[in-house]
């Protein structure tokens, strides 16, 4: 039996090629093949009309959240139904961190119906689909991310989103590990600013104090950039925590500071300077 696929993707953004060709014919063929496979009655030659109907002139996540609602037009119209099909469809997890390509973006209609559908109560029989969210988010950010959907979320529940990163954030699985970390950014670029979090920070301060020694660097690299986000708010109080991580931090942590206080830096914030320069391998 045939099993799921991605298709093929550039290993890195090509220029003068448009990244959002990435959600092109091929990708909607796969997925609608995809889905098939687990699904026998999806009608992948409609899926795949509908999918390319006004489909040229939308950019990259546009196109993610157009072929969400034609996944929602010809899925089950019962979330739970229509998430545990998009499972069974996944291709296995990434095996690695580094020189990931692009062909994980194939996931993005999947993360775009979570984050459009994933609240709604009454897409699942009146039933709160909360925690079928968090789980299929769990999964597809093992493949892909899902620090663009996980923010719906953190806007929507806090305190029950937050709940399950402090449970994530110590998952064997450094994709996992990074979401929390890369999801809860107040200004993540391609997302909406997390109002709520550019105003108090605090509840992401735990993650980041656990993940900012993480083994994997593609976890440390988030942690620097969500401190570099909490600078353009807060600088004392990411000055403080640079501060605080010196003592005693290893030539990985130094990094962390460093590139977490690049931009300060720039602006010539003397007490920046002064840390960069102190946290210099």
């Amino acid at each position: 039996m045939s099993e799921p696929k991605l298709p093929a993707a550039p290993a890195s953004i090509q220029k003068g090629v448009p990244l959002k060709l990435v959600l092109d014919l091929g990708a909607v063929s796969q997925l609608g093949l995809n889905l098939k496979m687990v699904h026998a009655t999806f009608d992948a030659e409609a899926f795949e009309k509908d999918c390319m109907n006004g489909i040229e002139e939308l950019a990259l996540k546009d196109r993610g959240y157009h072929i969400a609602a034609v996944l929602k037009n010809h899925l089950p119209n019962y979330y739970t139904e229509a998430i545990g099909i998009l499972l069974a469809s996944l291709t296995p997890p990434l095996s690695q961190t580094t020189d990931l390509g692009l062909s994980g973006m194939f996931y993005m209609p999947h993360i775009s119906f979570i984050e459009r559908y994933g609240l709604d109560i009454s897409y699942n029989n009146q039933k709160d689909p909360f925690d079928i969210s968090m789980r299929a988010q769990y999964e597809l950010t093992k493949r892909f991310t899902a620090e663009f959907s996980i923010r719906a979320f953190i806007a929507n529940q806090p305190k029950r989103t937050f709940d399950q990163l402090y449970l994530w954030m110590n998952d064997p699985d450094p994709h996992v590990r990074r979401l929390c970390s890369e999801g809860t950014r107040p200004r993540l670029p391609w997302a909406s600013k997390l109002v709520d979090l550019a105003k108090d920070p605090s509840p992401s301060l735990p993650i980041l104090e656990l993940l900012k020694n993480d083994p994997d660097l593609y976890v440390r690299r988030s942690v620097a950039n969500h401190l570099g986000d909490i600078a353009k708010d807060h600088m004392d109080l990411a000055l403080d925590l640079c501060e605080n991580w010196l003592t005693d931090a290893s030539k990985e942590l130094k990094w962390v500071i460093r590139h977490a206080l690049r931009n300060p830096a720039k602006k010539k914030i003397i007490r920046a300077l002064d840390i960069r320069l102190r946290a210099k391998p």
